[in-house]
């Protein structure tokens, strides 16, 4: 991995507001709204996101570049090795997510104005038939709304809040630290007035002072064909308002697709298993078998298939997300063997078996492959 600095794009004796920009710059390039399904990209933005979360803290930032990344593994949980989830995570915490872009280049935020509800997340279950043709789902979801008595501004009556005397309203507060690698002084919010520069002497009894209440809505949700589980979908300003009239926030749909009973995915492409009769694999023949659209497609067994072999059928299978190609339908052939036979039956396997030929001594490197093998095989 590349030098933290580097990564972000900027020097090391770099302040605080500047690696902040520098971060959102090179984050926002490979945000994964941007770049759906690049897997290059998804690690470009972990390692940008891992680099920023250490040059943002001093006492991290002094060990780094002191010890270089040993001296920060270990430090925070996830650093030396940031998962997707953690990296959006810190992105949604400090921008507030993919959405208002408008509000991501701006300069130094005024703490004074209203502030912009929490991003919500949730999680949206999903058929494999709702992966391949699209859904719209309609959830119901608990989020603030306005409270209407006191206004949103959270004073009983209506009232406005009154300028916090700890920070002199401007919703911070300088402290100075003391470590191992000497003395610093950090911003962050006022505890006073947690960062709102406005306090509420006499709360609204319908919202305590918060300017919101609790309320439950539905949402509507437009999935499109070939999500995978590793997708989500943003819903700008869907989500809850913020504390005394700040806009709202958005919500994040996590989506969770179910295992199916008879069908497993493998990207576009969908994977059956179809039992046949030593008859059918000997002499060749054609099949019905089930799609994930509730249809049926058509199999053309050849003559000697074995078990384990696997037939193709070209667009049976789920389409991209971006809609410019669709997979197959990977048949995987059984051979049944019948426990019971009746009488005439038996009578009739017992002359194929005087008739037939000896079994080979070894059965050949294609029927011992495996079934991924056979998989590529059949895609080749």
């Amino acid at each position: 991995m590349a030098d933290y600095y580097e990564l972000l794009g900027v020097s090391r004796d770099a302040g605080q507001e500047e690696i902040k920009k520098a971060y959102r710059k090179v984050a926002l390039r490979y945000h994964p709204d941007r770049n759906a399904g690049s897997k290059e990209a998804e690690e470009r933005f972990k390692e940008v996101t891992e680099a920023y979360e250490v040059l943002k803290d001093p006492q991290a930032r002094a060990r780094y570049d002191r010890y270089g990344r040993d001296g920060v593994r270990g430090q925070g949980g996830f650093r030396g090795g940031m998962d997707f989830s953690d990296a959006l995570e810190v992105f949604m915490r400090d921008f507030g997510g993919f959405g208002g872009l408008g509000s991501l280049f701006g300069g130094r935020r005024d703490d004074r104005r209203p502030r912009r509800g929490k991003t919500m997340r949730i999680r949206l279950p999903l058929t494999l038939r709702d992966v391949c043709t699209g859904v719209t789902k309609k959830v119901r979801v608990a989020v603030l709304e306005r409270c209407d008595p006191c206004g949103a501004t959270g004073v009983k009556g209506g009232g406005s809040p009154r300028p916090c005397s700890a920070c002199q309203g401007s919703g911070e507060e300088r402290r100075v630290e003391r470590s191992v690698f000497g003395q610093f002084v950090s911003v962050a919010p006022c505890r006073s007035c947690r960062g709102e520069g406005r306090v509420v002497d006499d709360y609204c009894p319908e919202c305590s002072g918060e300017g919101r209440v609790r309320v439950e809505r539905s949402v509507r949700i437009e999935v499109p064909p070939g999500v995978t589980s590793e997708n989500y979908l943003t819903l700008r300003g869907e989500g809850s308002v913020g504390p005394r009239g700040g806009p709202r926030g958005d919500i994040v749909a996590l989506f969770e697709i179910a295992e199916h009973d008879r069908f497993a995915r493998d990207g576009t492409d969908l994977l059956l298993e179809l039992p046949i009769t030593f008859g059918q694999a000997a002499l060749g023949s054609v099949a019905e078998v089930p799609t994930v659209e509730e249809g049926t497609a058509r199999v053309e067994i050849p003559p000697g298939a074995q078990n384990g072999d696997v037939v193709r059928v070209r667009g049976e299978g789920l389409p991209s997300l971006n809609g410019t190609r669709r997979g197959d339908l990977l048949v995987r052939l059984a051979v049944w063997v019948p426990r019971r036979l009746s009488a005439e039956q038996e009578r009739l396997v017992r002359m194929l078996r005087e008739s037939e030929d000896a079994a080979p001594e070894r059965i050949d490197d294609r029927e011992r492959r495996g079934f991924w093998s056979r998989v590529k095989e059949a895609l080749s």
